[in-house]
């Protein structure tokens, strides 16, 4: 869905105009941007959470020379989907048993269970 999509939704919801709509969109984004800017963390109930979180520094490679390079650390924005959210895309979209792929487990740790 595009911004787009998602203003035409809040008119057809509303019956705001589209221009009106479209303006608290993006003050909407304007705002969580700004928050995220000053290092605040934004919950909005029953959707998730936007922070922002530090990656260390480290060191990695150049996948086409091979070279090794250093990744200074940095700050990104990271969004964490809320469990009413997550519980509603999964019952919309349930996966057949044999659909499910074994999960991934780190070398030297032991599956749950």
């Amino acid at each position: 869905m595009t911004k787009a999509d998602l203003v035409d939704r809040v008119t057809a919801a509303t019956g705001l105009t589209k221009r009106d709509v479209a303006v608290i969109v993006d003050r909407f984004i304007e705002a969580v941007g700004k928050s995220l800017t000053e290092g605040r963390h934004i919950e909005i109930r029953g959707f998730g959470s936007f922070k922002v979180k530090t990656r260390r520094a480290r060191i990695a490679r150049n996948p086409r020379t091979g070279a090794t390079v250093e990744v200074p650390e940095k700050v990104v924005p990271y969004f964490k989907v809320s469990k009413e959210l997550k519980r509603l895309v999964e019952d919309a979209n349930p996966v057949p048993d044999d659909d499910v792929q074994p999960r991934h487990h780190p070398p030297g740790a032991s599956p749950p269970g």
